[in-house]
């Protein structure tokens, strides 16, 4: 038999901030301030290593973590055997991300997941599939994974997902400019990138895997800002390491210095390897504590994930029945 429900889960999910943020116009490129930024690593790991112990939290304000954190979610498929059907399939779970008879008994309505993110091909039949839902598309471009595809080929992918409905783009920036120093090259790049965005968001990877050194990932992290990023996002969930928490620590206090310098909001997307709910949790906790609650919002807080949404169904069903189920009872698509 289903628990009896308390009546917190939905107070606790309109309690954090709904209100619209302006873009980060972006700012000169500050070269000081580049070569001033730094990132203890043996500091970092430490302050990382207490995060899971430091937010516990259990019950019906576990229940409600989880469903801000579907809320967060771009749901994702980047396949090479991607089909309009298995697009449309992502899309419909993106409507209805958790079953309608646990969040019946949880009191909570009108849940849907942060966007769905494709390939350029597979913009047409996202919209149609999430048409009248208000959930966005986000589509990856400039040559994803890699980004080695001429310049003009990659500000044209941008122009041509932005032309056919993609609100949000995931551009991958030139390793190479990180890893010789090269930021004026990387600034202009992602300028380039945002100005080709027109009114889609820019959401900028990073591809922290393959930059080497955390020192490296600050630095980055500034300059993308400084061309005008909206968002800030670790990896492409192709390289060999992805979303790890260091790293996320060090662009999250990137954007939050960037923030005390400025005033203007930039976005952090963790994405590749976060397949748990209790992951999930870690990551909304660093959130908290580094960045606010003002930064606890899909406008601002993104998970790149597809397999988390299925653990964290899997945790909503046990909070409501008190049993798991099997994980082929909350497919994805």
């Amino acid at each position: 038999m289903p628990r009896t429900m308390p009546q917190t889960i939905q107070p606790a999910l309109a309690a954090l901030p709904q209100t619209m943020h302006p873009r980060n116009p972006g700012m000169a490129l500050d070269m000081a301030w580049i070569r001033a930024a730094r990132a203890n690593r043996s500091a970092i790991e430490r302050r990382c290593a207490t995060l899971p112990g430091r937010r516990s939290v259990k019950g019906a304000h576990q229940a409600a973590w989880l469903l801000r954190a579907v809320s967060m979610i771009d749901l994702t498929t980047l396949s090479g055997d991607d089909t309009p059907g298995r697009v449309a399939r992502l899309c419909a779970k993106a409507r209805q991300p958790v079953r309608a008879d646990l969040l019946g008994a949880l009191g909570v309505e009108g849940l849907t997941t942060g966007a769905v993110c494709v390939y350029h091909e597979m913009i047409a039949p996202a919209l149609a599939a999430l048409d009248g839902s208000g959930i966005p598309v986000a589509a990856v471009s400039t040559g994803f994974p890699a980004g080695l595809s001429p310049f003009a080929t990659r500000l044209a992918e941008i122009e041509a997902s932005v032309a056919a409905g993609a609100r949000e783009i995931d551009i991958v920036i030139s390793r190479r400019h990180v890893l010789l120093g090269d930021w004026q090259a990387l600034y202009d790049e992602v300028a380039a990138f945002r100005a080709a965005c027109g009114p889609a968001h820019l959401k900028t990877i990073l591809a922290t895997g393959e930059l080497g050194t955390l020192q490296n990932v600050a630095r980055a992290s500034l300059v993308c800002m400084m061309a005008g990023a909206d968002f800030i996002k670790t990896s492409t969930g192709k390289e060999p390491v992805n979303a790890t928490l260091p790293v996320g620590l060090t662009m999250v206090r990137a954007i939050r210095a960037y923030h005390g310098v400025t005033g203007h909001r930039v976005g952090f997307k963790p994405a590749g390897g976060i397949s748990r709910a209790r992951d999930a949790l870690v990551w909304l906790a660093l959130i908290k504590e580094e960045l606010g609650d003002a930064w606890l919002t899909p406008e601002l807080f993104r998970f790149g994930a597809s397999s988390l949404l299925g653990d964290i169904e899997r945790q909503i069903e046990h909070h409501v029945t008190g049993a798991y189920s099997a994980a082929w009872r909350h497919p994805v698509g």
